[in-house]
């Protein structure tokens, strides 16, 4: 059912979008989506509270209350902050914004309901984006849209409302960023890439950090990771830093629709000039920065604490952002990162010395080659590279893996891993790792250990396809001879048919007049 709702929203949504950018109509429909979540998390807290405080076996039971000490308790903020729900003004609640969608100043409205939630929530300062009353929608569709979204969000408790409009906001941004094409990838990784990197970092507790989060899918997956191990909601503390201002809007209402507690620093704001966590080591580390960014670079960074391994050309943020994310790992700690297929073998300006202190010191835990196709924004091919701040087990040893041909296409431009193949992926390291019952054994064409000496014979080439070799075909014992007697067979057929159709073409075009 939550499929064909995802699906229905979006074909209405996009419809009513007219001739508005996607690119600025996903913050007028992801803005009201969260409002609508944090309205009807609210209301379904204000009813529990209304439940209980007639219940006579309850510990909220009020004794001899009257209709109005009723109205009062459900007025005092401190039930609704305890179970992390945001406190709703009653102007700016969803009811009052949905009996207002056909007024013509209806943008103004909903500008104004967010400048209340935010002054009552001082979490969310600086994270609504009011720009309803501006929005270059044709008349009434801004109206439209606020009837939409009034649909979403079936199930009475706090909880069922969470999990269906988390659902359709992660969907939502998902579609947004495949129809705004080459900008969308700026702030969503695709689902199957990001749930790749969480199952095999398995992030079960501690502290999780994406210094350039996008929309915060690394944080989402990590939670439902916990989840789905027999973890809880807020065994990991969330860590993120995000440069674009609306990316960054994006990323905290992704997190706050699920309930999710989180820090992204006081301000969006460029990782390596202004760290918003400078004094953090964290325990994981998922991310996806842009690929080769070629000015990233600022006087300040010389002799920078982060560059161990040294530092990193100017023209290339590449394996500045490597180093930045072991700089902020625990000694115990893991981390994941997408990077273009490039960083694995350059060795321009500084970039094939700094692998190969890395290599020899022996942070680099696993390497991983991606499928093309897999990215909104770009077809370089991307591979992921796995880090550790202190090996443990398998010291001296990289494990690489060759994923190349395990994508599968779901539209003629996109390709994902599909579970069973992420399945396969973390299963493999993790009994590399000796984390499972299953023993590793290396197998060709798609994994191998491989120690640290032969990569040096290799220049500290890290590209899986150069060691894994290449996977085993079976034999069918035909005799090459027979063989080669049934191809040529078969292509002299082809060409006499080709022969054939050549010579219909030439007679339709001599009965048109055309010869030649």
């Amino acid at each position: 059912m939550i499929e064909d709702i995802k699906k229905t929203l979006w074909a209405t949504a996009d419809k009513l979008r007219a001739n508005m950018d996607a690119a600025e109509y996903k913050h007028l429909v992801l803005g009201l989506i969260f409002v609508k979540y944090i309205s009807d998390t609210f209301q379904a807290r204000r009813e529990e509270l209304t439940r209980r405080f007639a219940d006579k076996d309850d510990d909220y039971f009020l004794h001899d209350a009257d209709a109005e000490l009723l109205a009062e308790e459900l007025e005092d903020r401190d039930y609704y902050r305890e179970v992390n729900v945001f406190w709703v003004p009653e102007a700016a609640r969803w009811e009052s914004i949905r009996s207002n969608a056909k007024q013509p100043d209806i943008g103004k409205r909903i500008d104004d309901a967010l400048t209340l939630i935010e002054v009552e929530n001082p979490k969310l300062k600086g994270i609504l984006d009011k720009r309803y009353a501006r929005a270059q929608l044709p008349d009434g569709k801004l109206g439209e849209l606020v009837d939409l979204v009034s649909t979403i969000g079936f199930g009475e408790s706090a909880g069922a409302a969470r999990d269906v409009l988390g659902q359709v906001y992660e969907y939502f941004l998902g579609m947004f960023a495949s129809a705004e094409g080459k900008r969308g990838g700026q702030f969503y990784t695709p689902a199957s890439i990001v749930k790749t990197l969480v199952a095999v970092l398995a992030p079960h507790h501690g502290k999780v950090y994406d210094p350039c989060c996008g929309s915060g899918g690394m944080f989402v997956q990590s939670e439902r990771f916990i989840e789905a191990h027999g973890g809880k909601l807020g065994d990991v503390s969330i860590y993120g830093q995000e440069a674009n201002p609306t990316t960054w809007r994006l990323a905290a209402m992704n997190l706050a629709i699920r309930g999710i507690d989180f820090n992204l620093g006081r301000e969006p704001a460029d990782t390596f000039t202004r760290n918003q966590h400078p004094d953090l080591r964290a325990d994981f580390v998922l991310a996806n920065p842009p690929f080769n960014i070629s000015d990233w670079w600022h006087g300040s960074l010389e002799g920078d604490p982060r560059w161990v391994y040294g530092t990193p050309p100017q023209g290339n943020a590449n394996y500045a952002w490597l180093q930045h994310m072991l700089y902020h790992l625990k000694s115990s700690g893991r981390a994941g990162i997408v990077l273009a297929n490039g960083s694995m073998s350059s060795s321009q300006n500084s970039e094939g010395e700094i692998r190969r202190a890395m290599v020899d010191a022996d942070v680099v835990e696993v390497m991983i080659a991606l499928p093309g196709q897999l990215f909104f924004n770009t077809q370089i091919p991307a591979c992921l590279w796995f880090l550790v701040k202190q090996k443990t087990i398998r010291k001296g040893e990289v494990l690489f893996i060759d994923a190349r041909k395990l994508g599968s296409m779901i539209s003629r431009v996109q390709c994902e891993f599909t579970d069973d193949v992420i399945d396969r992926i973390a299963g493999t390291v993790a009994s590399w790792r000796g984390e499972s019952t299953s023993d590793y054994e290396d197998i060709p064409g798609f994994c191998r250990s491989v120690q640290l000496a032969e990569i040096a014979e290799h220049g500290h080439v890290l590209t899986p396809g150069r060691y894994v070799g290449a996977e085993e075909v079976e034999d069918d014992d035909e005799a090459f001879i027979e063989k080669m007697q049934k191809l040529t067979e078969t292509l002299g057929k082809q060409m006499a048919k080709g022969a054939e159709l050549d010579a219909l073409i030439r007679r339709k075009l001599e009965g048109l007049g055309y010869e030649f």
